[in-house]
């Protein structure tokens, strides 16, 4: 009896050995390149780390911010606002109750720093016409001297250039203007000195701060009281961290739509009721009584330049023109 064994496949020693070290060569890479994540992992947490500690925030359970916390949310943002929005209406309300000059007078003041010039204007302006007109010519002074510039230090120029110096940073690199800002309004100066406060309110309103430093209704110098809270709410707006824990960052920017405008739902709330938009008819803003906030972030597109997404976290609050002009005999609202 014949036997046959069955064909068994086999390898000379040298190709056995040149499999051996192939294999063991790519298992060492593969063992290298995982190292290699694992470091990068500690790198980014000790990073990450070192992000919150320079923000404030490590070795806390919560955020909270200089008003209550380190961070701020969207909801605490709209609560402050309301509050500063009573301080401006309480300042315009008393001057108009105890005006130290004619109705009139104040009316064409306050819109020539508003408009730069003014026409002559009908006589018989109304207190709450006035009134609205003072709350938006205030409401620019806050949003463009306050909120928009980075009031660190009690000059005016230092603080230009500190603002300059931000806007170059996050252009660059976000969460390094998030790191730097935090920092340096963690030195920032308690509160404006009554000086650049005064210089601020007449830089803005050449025309109307001379005439209301007349009025027994207001402080030592009118709207100081009121520039002094809008400053701790700037504050708490930009010297909160990163909620996002440093890996973006988020600053907020206000703004004031121009008298004569159109009317951008998006971006208004109309206090009253405006009778020609519900005609279908076009309208536009009487007067903006309070400003509107955004957040601004970097988009999340990849590439070399990335355009700023701004979101509207609180709408302007605004009385349209003819909402405006039919207030002829409306009374102050306190």
């Amino acid at each position: 009896m014949t036997f046959n064994p069955q064909h068994v496949d086999v390898v000379s020693g040298e190709q056995y050995r040149y499999a051996l070290t192939n294999f063991r060569i790519a298992h060492e890479k593969v063992e290298e390149q995982r190292r290699q994540l694992e470091e990068q992992e500690k790198q980014v947490a000790i990073l990450r780390a070192r992000i919150a500690l320079l923000e404030g925030g490590a070795n806390e359970d919560t955020q909270t911010t200089k008003q209550g916390g380190n961070s701020v949310d969207d909801f605490s943002i709209k609560n402050s606002a309301s509050q500063l929005e009573r301080l401006i209406n309480r300042w315009a309300a008393d001057i108009v109750r105890d005006p130290p000059a004619s109705l009139d007078d104040i009316y064409y003041a306050a819109l020539t720093d508003i408009m730069g010039s003014c026409e002559l204007l009908p006589q018989g302006a109304s207190p709450m016409q006035v009134q609205n007109v003072l709350r938006h010519a205030l409401s620019e002074t806050i949003s463009s001297d306050i909120i928009n510039c980075l009031i660190v230090t009690n000059s005016m120029d230092a603080n230009v250039q500190l603002t300059r110096v931000h806007e170059h940073l996050f252009a660059r690199n976000p969460v390094v203007a998030c790191v730097w800002r935090r920092q340096t309004f963690s030195a920032a100066v308690e509160e404006c000195s009554p000086e650049m406060t005064q210089n601020i309110l007449l830089d803005q309103l050449p025309s109307l701060m001379p005439m209301l430093a007349k009025s027994s209704a207001t402080s030592e110098f009118p709207g100081r009281s009121v520039v002094e809270s809008a400053y701790n709410f700037s504050r708490m707006l930009h010297g909160a961290s990163s909620a996002s824990g440093g890996s973006i960052d988020a600053f907020y920017r206000s703004f004031v739509p121009e008298i004569g405008s159109n009317l951008y739902p998006r971006q208004i709330e109309l206090v009253r009721r405006c009778l020609k938009s519900e005609r279908g008819e076009v309208d536009r803003v009487g007067a903006t009584i309070f400003p509107g906030l955004v957040k601004v972030t970097k988009s999340p597109t990849a590439g070399r330049s990335q355009d700023n997404v701004q979101t509207v976290v609180r709408r302007a609050q605004v009385i349209c023109e003819c909402a405006l002009a039919s207030a002829g005999n409306a009374s102050i609202i306190v």
